[in-house]
Parts: structure tokens; C-alpha cells; sequence
């Protein structure tokens, strides 16, 4: 596969003006499932792990359970790609909202850990299988000029009920029980199906799809998923271990400050999205890591209720720059037929990051204290600020950006940036759509509290 030329980033094309409506009838039908997936994953993250202790597994076999749900989603995000290709998006789609939502209305039919395990198994795989087929649609249905813009607005649909849904969940336990619970998750999973055959999915020949390997080896594509994998890593040891840190009189602090994260992430990828549409989204990705090692670095003074709240809201903007900015730069550097793998690949990014923050972070702050562990978890930022310099790109000039056409649709038109070599040699038309973008406290120390942070992601994924 060849290279593609990171200086083809997003960049403005027309003026505000000239700019195509953002919401459509696709988009619109799509926000359904945004949040309904959103919605059923986040209902049950933190009850799964109650309802596995409640049946006597034990706080190891709870964060079993969330371990579980995490390695079916990133195994389901590798093998995601090759069925869209032989099965197509919709199908996908409906395939994942299916296993999220059957397991989750038998959740409580048993009670062992093994069964539990089971659920959590298929419902992670149903929910990779909606974040990148639902991605790579989500894409295709918002217009190229206006990408960086459309994917924060999905990132809102789908934060809103992971905001909500955690607390709603936990709170619904206790008020009615497990089963009900479940129930609602299977639900909300369920009847946004419905909404799927009022989806546009069209058949398109675009020479070779760039697979998930060549998108490793691709560094143009690579490289923005492996600078967001570092935030993210950053993302999962604040909401794993910052109610630890902090004194124990500090119940409230915290949760004023795991509220102002994701608050503030929210809104900077609103802002990221204008911005990347109007200057270029390679733009941004140093700027949202340097202003997220930052708020590492201010969050390490833990004795200090003010810097704690400071420090996590400015990594919260960060965060949110990191990710609207390198997964619209993803999407804008391959052709239609690479948005399913962009869509793969950052999802991976988000959800190993995230695990191997909170996994890792844990031995780290045994040996040398939390406040020291922020400080070195910001010095990783740092330490990868150099390759994002080097990726900032050209994105504010047109004149030097190659520009290749796959059957009538340029790079303007919905791929974005450079295409691959196998792309131009083999595609002569293309008849259709194109494809998705981007979506995550439970027990334990790694993936249950790292998925919870999820609640900023929403990408995209969802």
C-alpha cells in the first residue's frame, strides 16, 4: 500500500457561504441509532459488574465481567471491517444493535459469572460492530466540507446518553431492580433496527479496501491513531484513578470534576470541528496535546481542590481537540472505501489506550505516588508532541494538495485527502454511499472505569 501524503489534510474548500446544510434525513435516521447504541451500552456498564457482585462473583469476578465486555469490543473493532465488506454497513449495523440487545433482555435469566461473562462477550462484540459500520455510514452521510463539524455534533448525540446513562442505570437498580434494567438496555438497543432500512446503502467499486493491517503500516493514517491512543491513555487514568487520588474527604470534588471532563471535551469538539473545517484538522492535533499534557500536569497538584477541577477541565479540552481532530484527519486521508478501517482503527485506539492507561497507571502510582504518576503520564504527552508537529501538514493550502478522483467522487467529495495506490490503479466508478465515522466506571481497576470514559468519546463512535 502506498503512503499517503499527510500533508492532505482537512482543509477548507468553500466558503461559509458556499457550505452544504449539515443535518440530512440520513443523518438524522442515523442519530437514532447513535443514541439508542450509546444508550443500551452505558445503562448496563456500571450494572453489570453490581449484578455479577449481587450474584456473588466477588470484586474480582466483576471486573471480570467489564474485562470481558472490553476485549469482545476491540476484537469485534478488528474483525468489523471484513464483515461490512462481505455482509455491507447496514447489516452490520443491525447485526450489532442485535447481539447488544437480545443478551441485555436475558441478562438476569441466570445469575452465574460464566453467564454474565457470556452477556458481556456478545454485547461488546455488538457494540464494535455498531461503532464502525454506524461510523463509517455517519461519514458518508455528512458533507466533506463540513466533516470536523458534522462528527462533533454525532460525538453530542452520542455523549449525551453516556452522560446520562451511567448514573440513570446504577439509580434504576435500586428503585426497580435488575431484570427492569436490562430490559431498557435490550430496548434501547432493539428498536433503533428499525430505523436502519431508511439508511442509504449503496455498492461501490473502489479498487482494493485498505484492511486494517494496511492501515498500520500506512503512517498518514497510523500516526493520528496512535497520538489519540496516548490522550486516551491519559483519559482512562482520570476517570480510573482521580477518585483515588484526591482526598477522601473529597466525594464531591470529584464528581464535579469527572462532570467538567467530559463537559469540557464536549464543547471542544464543537469548537475543533469548526476550526479543523475552516484551518485544517492537522492543525489541531498538536495544539490538543500539549493543552492536554497541561491539564495532566495541573492535575498532579492533588492536595489542591481548585487545581484538580482546573487541571481535569483543561485536559477535557484537550481531549476533546485530540479526538475530533485525528479522527477527522483520518477520515480525510483515505477514500470511501477506507472509512471502515479509520473507523476500526480509532476505536482501537480509544478503547486499548484507554485499558492500558488504567492497567499500567495502577503499578505506576504503587511505586511513585499519584501525584508523580500525572506527571509522568503528562511527560508521555509531551514526548509526542515532536511527531505531531512533524504531521501538522499544509491543510490551509489547497494549491498543494493532490487531489485524486475515484469514479466521479474526489477527495472533496467524501474521501478526502490522498488515495492509495491500489484505490487510483483499480477504481474506475463507484456507484454509491460510502460509509461511518465516530463513539466510553465499573469495577475494577482497567476496563470498567476506562469504558466509562467512553462518555466523552461518543465515536464517533458511536
Amino acid at each position: 500500500m502506498t503512503t499517503t501524503d499527510p500533508r492532505n489534510s482537512a482543509s477548507p474548500t468553500t466558503g461559509p457561504k458556499d457550505r452544504p446544510p449539515l443535518v440530512s434525513r440520513p443523518l438524522l435516521l442515523r442519530f437514532v441509532s447513535v443514541f439508542g447504541a450509546s444508550a443500551s451500552f452505558y445503562l448496563l456498564l456500571s450494572v453489570v459488574p453490581l449484578y455479577a457482585k449481587h450474584s456473588g462473583a466477588g470484586g474480582n469476578g466483576a471486573g471480570a465481567t467489564t474485562g470481558a465486555l472490553m476485549l469482545a469490543t476491540v476484537a469485534g473493532e478488528i474483525v468489523a471491517p471484513r464483515f461490512i465488506e462481505r455482509f455491507g454497513h447496514r447489516v452490520t449495523l443491525g447485526a450489532g444493535l442485535l447481539l447488544m440487545g437480545v443478551p441485555s433482555l436475558a441478562l438476569t435469566m441466570f445469575s452465574g459469572v460464566a453467564w454474565i461473562t457470556v452477556v458481556c462477550l456478545l454485547r461488546g462484540a455488538g457494540f464494535a460492530l455498531t461503532v464502525v459500520a454506524g461510523g463509517a455510514l455517519t461519514a458518508s452521510f455528512i458533507p466533506s466540507e463540513r466533516r470536523g463539524e458534522g462528527l462533533a455534533l454525532v460525538g453530542i448525540v452520542s455523549g449525551v446518553p453516556s452522560l446520562l446513562g451511567l448514573p440513570l442505570g446504577v439509580w434504576l437498580v435500586s428503585e426497580v431492580g435488575y431484570a427492569p434494567v436490562g430490559v431498557a438496555a435490550g430496548v434501547c438497543a432493539l428498536a433503533p433496527i428499525l430505523s436502519i432500512p431508511g439508511l442509504p446503502e449503496k455498492e461501490y467499486i473502489a479498487g482494493r479496501r485498505i484492511g486494517i493491517m494496511d492501515g498500520i503500516r500506512d503512517r498518514a493514517i497510523a500516526r493520528p491513531a496512535v497520538l489519540f491512543a496516548v490522550t486516551a491513555l491519559a483519559a482512562g487514568i482520570v476517570v480510573t484513578f482521580l477518585p483515588l487520588a484526591v482526598p477522601s474527604a473529597s466525594t464531591g470534588l470529584v464528581a464535579v470534576a469527572l462532570f467538567v471532563q467530559p463537559a469540557g471535551a464536549a464543547v471542544a469538539r464543537l469548537v475543533a470541528g469548526r476550526l479543523g473545517d475552516r484551518k485544517g484538522s492537522s492543525r489541531l492535533v498538536f495544539p490538543g496535546l500539549a493543552v492536554s499534557a497541561a491539564g495532566m500536569f495541573i492535575t498532579a497538584y492533588t492536595s489542591s481542590a481548585v487545581a484538580v477541577v482546573v487541571g481535569v477541565a483543561v485536559f477535557g479540552i484537550g481531549f476533546g481537540i485530540a479526538q475530533n481532530s485525528t479522527i477527522t484527519l483520518m477520515y480525510s486521508r483515505v477514500p470511501a472505501s477506507g472509512y471502515g478501517t479509520v473507523s476500526a482503527l480509532w476505536n482501537i485506539a480509544y478503547d486499548a489506550g484507554m485499558g492500558i492507561g488504567a492497567v499500567c497507571f495502577g503499578v505506576l502510582a504503587q511505586q511513585v505516588g499519584y501525584p508523580w504518576g500525572f506527571v509522568c503520564t503528562a511527560a508521555l504527552i509531551v514526548l509526542a508532541l515532536p511527531s505531531a508537529w512533524r504531521d501538522r501538514g499544509h491543510g490551509g493550502k489547497r494549491s498543494r494538495r493532490r487531489r485524486f478522483e475515484i469514479g466521479g467522487v474526489g477527495a472533496g467529495a467524501g474521501a478526502g485527502g490522498a488515495f492509495s495506490r491500489q484505490g487510483r490503479r483499480g477504481a474506475r466508478r463507484q456507484t454509491g454511499e460510502g460509509l461511518r465515522p465516530a463513539r466510553g466506571a465499573g469495577a475494577g481497576v482497567g476496563a470498567g472505569s476506562v469504558a466509562a470514559s467512553r462518555a466523552g468519546r461518543s465515536s464517533a463512535a458511536a
